[in-house]
């Protein structure tokens, strides 16, 4: 399929996001990489990058209607699907690193006193009950 010749305002816009994806996703990946614990680790790809590939998305989708004129359903289901499983993801990974590194003594109350989610249950989820829970304030290794 050849190039097709876009309008400047195409271009230009398509540039943009382009751009400012690649930076998000940039700084999301470092963060990923470079933030001290597993808990400040998590907003880094749940959020930068998130809006990093959002950016190449919109590029995508602007260079879709610049070109073919039409909109391209395949870039709105990934924006729907990421938007989604993004911070599902996030919420599952910080409540295995609670559980593996927090009791609920050491949490503080909370501000209606009913308990925290991750604790009022009767124990945690298969899987996790076999896990070694490590003691607060040890250092972490997983990183």
């Amino acid at each position: 399929m050849p190039i097709a010749d876009l309008p400047l305002w195409a271009e230009i816009a398509v540039t943009v996001f382009l751009v400012v994806g690649g930076l998000f996703g940039l700084v999301g990946s470092y963060g990923l990489l470079k933030l001290p614990d597993p808990m400040t680790r998590l907003h880094a790809p749940t959020k930068a990058t998130t809006l990093g590939v959002g950016g190449v998305l919109i590029a995508s989708m602007i260079y879709i209607f610049a070109a073919e004129g039409r909109v391209s359903m395949h870039e709105l289901l990934i924006t729907l699907f990421l938007v989604i499983t993004s911070p599902i993801t996030a919420l599952f990974i910080a409540k295995v690193h609670i559980h593996m590194r927090e009791k609920p003594e050491t949490l503080p109350e909370p501000r209606d006193a009913s308990g925290w989610a991750s604790f009022t249950a009767d124990g945690p989820a298969r899987g996790v009950r076999d896990m070694q829970p490590v003691e607060p304030g040890a250092p972490d290794k997983t990183a």
